[in-house]
């Protein structure tokens, strides 16, 4: 087996309640990695065609990345993946914090469960040991009750690590996730929802075995390089200095290559909030349920996302693990919970700005109700400003909601909604599975506000100020991700400093070149696309990788971990594989491509009247098919070529070489 792996994985059945470990072989490693590669493997040979995703059939699995444990910097990514109860494809959810290196100390590069338990269970793991414990007194606890018992329990001479899910899971909300570090969720996908309908309640690990390296030398001497750059500090911006920069990014016609070094600066001060007021200015968060603009939260409500703003309330600075750069922080408030984990970027805008709201206590406070319930910030706030929306066009009334008056900026009525959709109560049954559900049961054109891809809600990254996000939005097997590409991101990637056949981007360009498609826009898609599955198989973070190729030394990292001599070419054939094989599983359980389009109004359909974003509308057939073409796929369904599925067909089938 490769150095930096554990060479096997967990099987657990929780119907039957057996445990059996199983060889991964040495060319699963060489063409898909770990992490996300790894688990895609795995799903496509064990999900048979059509599994329920609420079923005994589906699988679910926590991954670890290949340079996880090695001495990498930013290793400590882990990925869970299963079918999706939202869009009954490919699922997957990233994340970060402690959990990632203990898969690996228990002696496996993942853990997947099949099955349904008739009783709610844990798994406890150790050290090539496996055990299934009773979970009654654990059902209808929040994360982090459920993490401080089991830690309590199970914490010998080193610190047990937890996931599990609260009750949006248990209650089988198609938009829970899984928590672990006391409030960090692997949110996207609903697989928190899987774990519920299995009866797992909870993971708990406890192993100690070493994670080796090829070359553990080179990759600290590596480590180190790359840590000056990632430990560079900004000189001298403020949060109200971000306001103006966002402003003047709006009103000038041209647009400047990105270099990530001021965003990992940025992030080192004040995490990802650094982006919040900013990204309204500057058209990239959508606002008012992505019907209105930076002119419907101008800067008297924007100012209450500032970043210093929140960065006062902090008083611990976080990391997950090996990462030098910090951007998580635990925050002292004014709620029932005196320290809370520090709102991230996506949860502040998704809960602020999207519903018009310009309460920060109450950001806060949804920040840690979703937290401890593991619902998605993301899915949460889009459905509470679908809710707002529905309301104020009358297709739901106060009898409907109990009395609440669902309004833009109405932050008590938002927190009250929030916690019916956690405990599934009145209207609150219907929003728990996300707005396209949610439309279909309301009827009467709900849909028309359902902004969703595939059923997922999108993310506060408009697609119309930067029509990269929204073809990502679309083409990945996961739609409705934020995490993989977009042009902002290839410019900060900086892949062609390693791969000379990728362009490089002007230094300085019209925005208005951004909405037309062309060949070249699909080969920069595609190699983002390709990269963060490397990134993604690695176990890395996506905020190492903005540092850019050159300074961010993740090939190398490969290389010197498990002594192979893959070139970065090499690297991105692996991350196109993955993302074939993603989109297979897809084909396998009958997702159209197609269908996974965003909806209209954040394409720009119609446009919008005013503001950052006005007249901006995304030209997306065609750069849908331009990226397919880029994988050999058809490139009027999305579909892989027989070929390319024909390749596959022999790895769904199990080797009995693979269990020995």
């Amino acid at each position: 087996m490769p150095k930096g792996t554990m060479g096997q994985i967990l099987q657990v059945n929780l119907t039957t309640g057996e445990t059996r470990e199983e060889a991964v072989p040495d060319h699963v490693y060489e063409t898909h990695l770990a992490g996300m590669g790894l688990g895609a493997y795995q799903l496509y040979r064990q999900i048979p065609d059509g599994a329920d995703p609420l079923g005994p059939d589906n699988v679910l699995g926590f991954v670890a990345g290949l340079l996880t444990g090695t001495g990498s910097l930013f290793a400590g990514r882990w990925m869970l993946v299963g079918k999706s109860p939202l869009t009954g494809g490919w699922g997957d959810a990233n994340c970060g914090g402690m959990l990632a290196p203990a898969i690996k100390h228990c002696g496996y590069d993942g853990i997947f469960f099949s099955g349904v338990s008739d009783k709610p269970v844990y798994l406890l793991v150790g050290n090539g040991k496996a055990k299934l414990h009773d979970a009654a007194d654990l059902w209808g606890r929040d994360a982090v009750e459920t993490e401080e018992i089991l830690t309590r329990r199970h914490h010998t001479k080193k610190l047990p690590r937890v996931a599990c899910i609260g009750p949006a899971g248990e209650n089988r909300s198609l938009i829970s996730g899984v928590c672990t570090d006391r409030g960090r969720i692997a949110a996207r996908s609903g697989l928190g929802a899987v774990m519920g309908a299995k009866n797992l309640k909870a993971l708990v690990l406890t192993g100690t075995r070493r994670i080796t390296a090829h070359d553990r030398e080179t990759v600290h001497a590596l480590s180190r390089r790359c840590n000056r750059w990632a430990t560079m500090k900004i000189p001298f911006f403020s949060g109200r200095m971000m306001r103006w920069l966002g402003t003047l990014m709006r009103v000038l016609p041209t647009q400047t290559a990105m270099d990530g070094m001021l965003f990992k600066m940025m992030l080192s001060k004040w995490g990802t909030s650094s982006m919040n007021q900013m990204a309204v200015e500057m058209g990239d968060a959508p606002i008012k349920n992505w019907k209105g603009s930076n002119k419907d939260f101008g800067p008297r409500r924007s100012l209450t996302v500032n970043p210093d703003l929140f960065r006062e309330c902090e008083i611990v600075k976080y990391h997950c693990y090996a990462c030098p750069i910090g951007c998580g922080g635990i925050c002292r408030t004014q709620g029932p919970h005196a320290e809370t984990h520090k709102p991230e970027y996506e949860t502040v805008l998704a809960l602020g700005g999207l519903c018009l709201n310009v309460d920060r206590e109450t950001i806060f406070r949804l920040n840690e109700i979703l937290n401890r319930a593991g619902m998605d910030s993301i899915s949460a706030g889009g459905t509470v400003a679908f809710a707002i929306e529905c309301f104020e066009k009358g297709l739901i009334t106060t009898a409907d909601t109990g009395g609440l008056a669902l309004e833009w900026g109405n932050a008590a009525a938002i927190k009250i909604l929030v916690e019916k959709m956690v405990r599934r109560e009145g209207i609150g049954d219907i929003l728990a599975d996300g707005t396209k559900r949610a439309a279909r049961r309301i009827g009467q054109g709900a849909h028309h506000y359902a902004i969703q891809a595939g059923g997922q809600e999108l993310p506060m990254h408009d697609g119309r100020g930067d029509p990269g996000y929204a073809l990502h939005y679309a083409v990945e097997a996961s739609p409705g991700k934020h995490t993989i590409g977009s042009q902002l991101y290839y410019e900060m990637y900086r892949l062609w400093k390693k791969i000379k056949p990728l362009p490089k981007p002007a230094v300085v360009y019209s925005k208005n070149s951004k909405y037309g498609a062309d060949e070249l826009k699909a080969v920069c898609s595609a190699a983002c696309s390709q990269y963060v599955n490397v990134i993604n198989g690695s176990g890395a973070c996506l905020f190492g990788a903005f540092l850019g190729a050159d300074r961010f030394p993740l090939f190398d990292w490969l290389n010197a971990a498990t002594g192979w001599d893959k070139s970065p070419e090499d690297y991105l054939e692996i991350g196109a594989a993955i993302q074939t094989l993603k989109q297979a599983f897809n084909i396998k359980h009958g997702v159209v491509p197609r269908q996974n389009r965003p909806s209209q109004r954040s394409l720009g359909l119609p446009t919008l009247p005013r503001g950052a974003n006005k007249n901006r509308r995304v030209d997306l057939d065609n750069l849908m098919g331009d990226y397919w073409r880029q994988f050999g796929w058809d490139a009027a369904t999305g579909h892989p070529t027989e070929e390319q599925l024909q390749g596959l067909r022999p790895a769904a089938a199990v080797n009995p070489e693979d269990t020995q």
